[in-house]
């Protein structure tokens, strides 16, 4: 009986390269995501007008896991 990525019917090369894709993007997106929070609470400290512009960005770094999980879909053949 197949396990893991065989049972998904992909290899074992695509399945390592999905999760390279997904963890690299999901890293760098923390690591921005930390950068980009910290320095947002303090300009929120001065000005808390600034709210809407803090908040949107924070999220453009998720767009680097969207991504990467586009490319893992594309690598592994579900797309």
């Amino acid at each position: 009986m197949a396990t893991g990525a065989e049972a998904a019917g992909i290899g074992a090369y695509p399945a390592i390269g999905a999760a390279v894709a997904i963890a690299v993007t999901a890293l760098a997106t923390a690591w921005a995501q930390a950068k980009i929070g910290a320095a947002g609470v303090g300009a929120l400290a001065e000005d808390d007008s600034l709210f809407g512009n803090v908040l949107i960005l924070t999220v453009i770094p998720e767009t680097m896991v969207i991504f990467g999980l586009v490319v893992a879909l594309v690598v592994t053949g579900f797309i």
